[in-house]
Parts: C-alpha cells; structure tokens; sequence
C-alpha cells in the first residue's frame, strides 16, 4: 500500500493557520504537491494542549487509532529504540515548525522520528516568555489569554536534546529581531544548518526555500 505523505506546518506563538508562511506553504503544495496532504490547525494557547492537539491530528489522519509511530520511510537516524518500532503506518509525516512552532516541531521529531524543518526557531521560549506580559491576546483569532508560571513550567517540559541530527534542516535569518540566531546556531550546529544574512523574524523569502524545504523531505514534483 502505497503510504499518505502529510505535511504539518506549525505556527508560531499569536500567529494562525493565515499565517504568510503557512499560506504560502499550502499554495505551494497545491500548485506543485498536489498529492501531498496539508495540516496547519489553529494552536491552543497552552503548550501541552497544543501538542496533544498536534499528535491527535497525526494519530487521526494515520489509518489507525494509536499516536504516529517513528517509521517514517526516509533514510533518516533512529534510535535503538525506535528500530524496533512496529509496522510501518499509512502516512508518512513531515513537520515544519516556525517559531515557537520549531520549538514544538522539536519536540515532535524527536519523539516520534520525523523530519522537521525549523524556520527562526525558538530554543529557550521559557525564557523569552517570562519577560512577556501575562495577558496575551491573539491578533488573528482575538482570544485573550494568559501566561502564567504552569505555562512557562509547561514549555520548560518540552525542552528536547537532539538524537537524530539529519532529520533537521534549519533555517536562520540573522536579522531576526525577535530571537537571537545565534541560540539556534549554536544548537543545531550539527545539523543541516542554513543561515541566511539579513532578513527578520518573518523569514524573508521564505516562499523562496520551499522548493529546497521539499528536496529535504525528499518528495518530487507533481508529474504534469
């Protein structure tokens, strides 16, 4: 049976599936991964509520009940452990994170094997957070919400060691004015690292990289 190839794009902290990335992400797909499907649901606020939210969606669109397994059909490093893993499932997923949505896209890779993609990632959010004001309101979706010291204590949970240093590219702009680039320079020093002079938070061209987003994932062009 040939397998489902998925891609889950997760947004940053206040952002939305409206995103400009996440829409250039599924125009792109549309236009030339028409097979491939698209998932980019709108987070909870709460970090362990958004991943829950994030392995349900896998676990649902998988072709069976349980969490998403760490066969993945790339020739990416596993651990021990994850050689072990059952048979292989209907859908193979890919995860691009933004963000706090790289911090999240960590996380998931990790657990579970997959391939990320990382653009402008958060490594220490925890931190970053606690200087933030406690209220926080969403500018796409208005919902007011806020970061108390479980939250922080939440995130601080997710924090995750890297294992399999393939499965990541990284992509950094230097002119990032929201985190420091050289966190995750430093970080993912082992790891497909591409740092871009310049640019910002939003990543600069992004649309631009997606053509090589998708050679890392290894999926071809829709045949015309």
């Amino acid at each position: 049976m040939n397998k489902q190839n998925n891609i889950l794009y997760i947004h940053g902290f206040n952002s939305s599936p409206l995103s400009v990335k996440a829409v250039q992400t599924r125009d792109y797909l549309a236009a030339n991964h028409p097979e491939v499907g698209f998932y980019c649901p709108q987070l909870k606020t709460n970090s362990r509520g958004a991943i829950d939210q994030l392995e349900n969606l896998m676990a649902e669109h998988c072709g069976r009940e349980n969490s998403p397994e760490q066969e993945n059909s790339l020739e990416l490093e596993k651990s021990p452990e994850q050689e072990n893993s059952p048979e292989p499932i209907n859908s193979r997923w890919f995860l691009i994170g933004s963000s706090l949505g790289g911090y999240f896209a960590h996380y998931l890779a990790e657990k579970y094997a997959l391939p990320a993609v990382l653009i402008n990632p958060a490594v220490k959010p925890y931190q970053l957070l606690r200087d933030y004001p406690s209220e926080q309101t969403n500018p796409y979706t208005g919902e007011v919400y806020q970061i108390g010291t479980g939250e922080i204590d939440a995130l601080k949970s997710l924090e995750s060691n890297i294992s399999l240093k393939n499965n990541y590219l990284v992509m950094l702009q230097t002119g990032d004015e929201v985190l420091n680039y050289r966190q995750a320079a430093a970080k993912y020093q082992d790891c497909h690292l591409h740092i871009h002079h310049g640019g910002d938070h939003s990543f600069v061209g992004y649309q631009d990289t997606l053509p090589d987003i998708m050679q890392f994932f290894q999926l071809p062009l829709a045949v015309r």
